[in-house]
């Protein structure tokens, strides 16, 4: 049985034999995400731990790109100030990540479901982060990774910096963090930053049928092994079989 409806036109949610389906739908704005549409993906995953007919959880999204990152121009504005005193503040920005990037980025890995990252087109930014984070990372031909960040004269964001010394090593994450190159799905593979590439005519289906197999798997298993792997980069051996790895 499929169930689908949208979140807002921005998010469609759909749900079918188990899994959960969020797309990103602003493909005018080359899916860069508004603050609204990270909170509602935050939400959606926070909850999905609790749902025992949730299996398994795919993130993709509508037209040519996955996400270029955060659409500023949709930025909140910030606390009011009293008067007197200036409108931006010492904190202001850390807090802004605080409460955004970071809760997304901890939203995916946090989640006890398996989580697909169906890339699509261009991942950029705190978008090429939000597919990082999961737990399985798809990638049609043609798609791409880029990290913007110092192009803008930013630090990345979104556990950036975490994330990228895990999947391809300390040097190679300096050299995509200091030049933004932008990486084919094709180098993405050879990096191990994305598991398969797939013709984009066949990514729906094979996206499917890997959900479909998470779905019908042990859920208490998936959600345990999940938790251990996020883990076994920061804890020692002791800790990790204190943690239940091995038993």
């Amino acid at each position: 049985m499929t169930d689908e409806r949208p979140l807002s036109d921005q998010l469609v949610q759909r749900e079918d034999a188990g899994v959960l389906w969020l797309t990103l739908n602003r493909p005018e704005a080359a899916n860069a995400f508004t603050p609204d549409q990270r909170d509602q993906i935050i939400d959606v995953l926070g909850g999905v731990s609790e749902r025992v007919e949730v299996r398994a959880v795919v993130i993709t999204a509508t037209g040519r790109h996955f996400c270029t990152g955060a659409d500023l121009r949709h930025s909140r504005p910030g606390p009011a100030r009293p008067e007197g005193v200036p409108d931006k503040l010492v904190g202001d920005v850390a807090r802004m990540i605080e409460g955004g990037a970071q809760r997304l980025i901890t939203a995916v890995v946090d989640c006890e479901k398996p989580v697909i990252a169906a890339v699509n087109g261009t991942a950029a930014g705190i978008g090429a982060h939000l597919a990082l984070a999961c737990d399985l990372v798809l990638a049609a031909e043609g798609a791409r990774f880029i990290e913007i960040f110092v192009r803008r004269g930013l630090v990345p964001d979104g556990a950036g910096c975490w994330l990228l010394p895990r999947l391809v090593g300390l040097h190679k994450a300096k050299e995509l963090a200091f030049f933004a190159d932008i990486i084919s799905a094709k180098e993405a593979l050879d990096l191990g930053i994305v598991n398969r590439v797939v013709p984009v005519g066949d990514i729906d289906a094979f996206v499917d049928d890997w959900a479909r197999r998470l779905a019908a798997g042990p859920p208490l298993a998936l959600s345990m092994t999940k938790k251990l792997l996020n883990q076994s980069l920061s804890v020692t051996v002791e800790q990790a079989l204190e943690n239940g790895d091995g038993g």
